[in-house]
């Protein structure tokens, strides 16, 4: 079986095991490098999750340079045609984030392993690493997807607008410091994004989420806006939503690192 169409966002094992050898298939692992080596998916290309930002203070979560992003997809031997499915072993922070960069890159045809390497069959794992494809690549940057912090701003306060706060709750009430300024973007809604696993079942995204956002109000009829430090916990949450079908939803890369180190952002604490 090699065929892709029809599949959700949000595929099992048992969806991929008989499409390993699907001719457009681009598998990449965003596990640590140590559980990389110890056994991933076959045909599973590594990639480093911090490969996936820019690195740079005082927004370190932005999104990387376009010759490091081209070269990052040369790497992985990307085309027009393919079809990726991306996983992590920390229940989908790398692996939303490689999505969201996908989107933004104007690919779209991908998939996620739900619970990632946690949810994959022990006795399928393998250690051979494939070789670099290092293709040719020139990539656009599509903006859509993203919310810049100009923009977050101008949003505020808006009747259609949900920010979601992916960080830890010590993060969003000023308790835990890890910038300039404490406290959370004003309006904004925390739920952090490991309350979205399941983690009695391998981490894959909880049954009963899309109720869970609809008691918070991140509804599918708001834009929402999803945001962490740097944007890897909240590549969990962008996943989630898009999962989901909302329609409008954008990722703030530049996420609280930003935020909080900016002399002109409004707090609430």
């Amino acid at each position: 079986m090699t065929d892709f169409a029809g599949l959700p966002l949000v595929i099992e094992p048992e969806d991929l095991l008989p499409r390993l050898n699907a001719p457009q298939l681009i598998l990449v692992d965003l596990s640590s490098a140590n559980r990389y080596v110890s056994g991933h998916i076959p045909g599973a290309r590594f990639v480093e999750g911090k490969r996936t930002q820019l690195g740079q203070p005082p927004a370190p979560g932005l999104l990387p340079a376009l010759t490091d992003l081209e070269k990052l997809f040369s790497e992985l031997g990307h085309r027009d045609n393919a079809v990726y499915v991306v996983y992590d072993d920390e229940g989908g922070g790398w692996a939303g984030r490689f999505i969201w960069m996908l989107d933004v890159i104007g690919h779209k045809q991908y998939h996620y392993l739900n619970g990632g390497i946690q949810a994959w069959p022990a006795d399928k794992l393998s250690a051979d690493v494939p070789a670099p494809a290092n293709t040719q690549v020139s990539l656009r940057v599509h903006g859509e997807p993203t919310a810049t912090r100009e923009y977050v701003q101008s949003r505020l306060g808006a009747d259609d607008l949900a920010i979601w706060d992916a960080r830890a709750p010590q993060e969003f009430s000023g308790e835990k410091v890890l910038a300039a300024k404490g406290g959370h973007i004003p309006g904004a809604v925390n739920f952090e994004w490991t309350a979205g696993m399941d983690l009695n079942d391998h981490l894959r995204i909880r049954k009963d989420i899309a109720e869970v956002l609809q008691q918070l109000g991140i509804t599918p009829d708001k834009e929402v806006i999803t945001h962490c430090q740097t944007h890897r916990r909240s590549g969990f949450t962008y996943l989630v939503a898009k999962a989901l079908g909302y329609p409008r939803v954008k990722a703030y890369a530049g996420s609280w690192s930003e935020w909080g180190n900016h002399p002109d952002t409004p707090v609430e604490v």
